[in-house]
């Protein structure tokens, strides 16, 4: 059989070669990236002049931040993701990250004309019935689905309409794949970090991602959970209209925000110096409120928004918090919950003994090079902390100084993945937002409430409030 009798030929041959050229793909520039730093690595180790070898890396981070960029932009998928974590100021060189932060959204658009027979498809109803209005050019593309903005028939609000990518979810994991491979071959040379583990636990939280209803009953019951917990609750969560919900689309309120990487820019358009008092105390409350919500959600209620990334998070009028996107939930194990609250405290009191427990309870198994056990509290504050000690400044965990070259992690739970994912990001914000805070202090006292009621013991309802209050006035006014 040939192309001139099955017309289809061409088109199937190139969807079944794909993948094959998605991974050739990522493998040439992947070693192209790694390559560099190793000859970087090599020529700044035979240079004794400091300055001389931070101008070396410095350049090799420009190169590395283009090649990167380029990858993730132009194959898209999974690696859009992976920008979102990887591009952080409390991890990547700045480099990297003043590249990779233009990335949120920037994913190849779906054709109208798709995603009006998907709605259509999915919804059973005609197009022109359902919307009033319907803005043509989506608010953002990410790497899994778009988002419009609308309005339905008969109604006076609007309304935002996301509609999967057709055919994204193969080649998503293919992306996965490849990086678990990857991930290996790190391990075995780099990093002394259990890094298959995690991928695993990427993979599944992915997979859920391209469900929405299974985000919409998330979503209801986060809402429900914030209402219940707190008079107000801390964030914004949209609710969703529940007849226009399927596996592909998502119906829900449109939230009206600045993104909160936008922030800086919309103070500047306003006028308002970004270091002001003034300014300070709206980052102060965005962060505030964004802390003590996922302080409850995990410590409390073992059940979580999964992926805080600048493009999931909105400031909206009087510095009120959206946070959007549920498709990357986790619910944990009280045994789990427990286990890290325990480690929370561990944390915010600096106590090593109480970490190594708390690390052995979890299952996270290390292993100390040489006999500085204190590198492992460094190891627990950089994984699950937010805050930059005085000294330590942001360390790579490629340097020869970090703690992962110090600390072998032979075992690392997939389930805390989440935790450790959702802390960086955190970390990544606060420090994009110039205020240095640690999130374990910020829980001590919901990590003990959450401890009180799992032993039985009564909490007073008028201790944590007040005792967060005053954690913030410290945190935001000292030098």
């Amino acid at each position: 059989m040939n192309s001139s009798t099955n017309p289809g030929f061409p088109e199937k041959m190139s969807i079944l070669l794909e993948p094959w050229h998605r991974s050739l793909q990522f493998w040439v520039r992947a070693a192209d990236v790694y390559t560099g730093y190793k000859v970087c690595q090599l020529r700044a180790g035979l240079t004794k002049d400091g300055k001389a070898r931070d101008e070396m890396w410095e350049r090799q981070h420009e190169v590395a931040a283009e090649k990167v960029y380029a990858m993730c932009y132009e194959l898209g998928g999974f690696f859009l993701k992976a920008a979102q974590v990887v591009g952080k100021p409390d991890l990547a060189p700045a480099a990297w990250v003043k590249r990779l932060v233009t990335l949120c959204d920037r994913a190849p658009e779906t054709p109208f004309e798709v995603v009006k027979e998907i709605l259509e498809d999915d919804l059973c109803q005609n197009f022109s019935t359902m919307f009033e209005k319907f803005d043509i050019i989506p608010l953002g593309s990410a790497s899994i689905a778009q988002v419009h903005r609308a309005r339905l028939k008969g109604t006076k609000s609007d309304v935002a309409v996301k509609v999967q990518h057709p055919g994204v979810h193969r080649l998503m994991m293919t992306d996965i794949r490849n990086l678990q491979a990857f991930a290996v071959f790190l391990q075995k040379t780099e990093l002394r970090f259990d890094l298959l583990s995690v991928t695993k636990e990427i993979e599944k939280q992915v997979g859920y991602e391209f469900d929405f209803m299974r985000e919409a009953d998330s979503m209801e019951k986060i809402y429900h959970f914030l209402h219940q917990k707190n008079k107000k609750s801390p964030i914004m969560v949209p609710r969703i209209f529940r007849g226009m919900v399927t596996r592909r689309v998502l119906v829900m309120d449109f939230l009206d925000g600045v993104p909160i990487m936008n922030l800086g820019e919309e103070m500047s358009q306003r006028g308002i110096n970004p270091n002001s008092k003034m300014a300070l105390a709206a980052k102060e409350s965005i962060l505030r409120n964004l802390n003590l919500a996922y302080g409850q959600m995990i410590l409390e209620n073992g059940f979580f928004h999964a992926d805080p990334h600048p493009g999931n998070i909105l400031v909206c009028k009087g510095s009120k918090v959206a946070l959007l996107d549920y498709g990357q939930v986790k619910c944990l194990p009280d045994s789990l919950r427990l286990g890290y609250a325990k480690l929370v405290l561990a944390i915010a009191d600096g106590n090593l003994t109480r970490a190594l427990e708390c690390y052995r309870d979890l299952g996270i198994e290390t292993e100390t090079i040489g006999q500085d056990q204190t590198e492992l509290m460094n190891l627990a504050r950089s994984m699950f902390d937010t805050k930059i000690r005085p000294g330590s400044g942001i360390v790579s965990p490629f340097e020869e100084s970090s703690s992962l070259k110090k600390i072998a992690v032979k075992a690392f739970p997939e389930e805390l993945f989440s935790i450790l994912r959702t802390v960086q990001l955190l970390r990544g914000l606060s420090t994009g937002m110039g205020i240095n805070y640690s999130c374990s202090e910020e829980w001590r006292p919901i990590a003990e409430e959450a401890l009180r009621k799992a032993s039985g013991l009564q909490v007073s309802a008028a201790e944590t409030p007040a005792r967060r209050r005053g954690f913030w006035r410290r945190m935001l006014w000292r030098e």
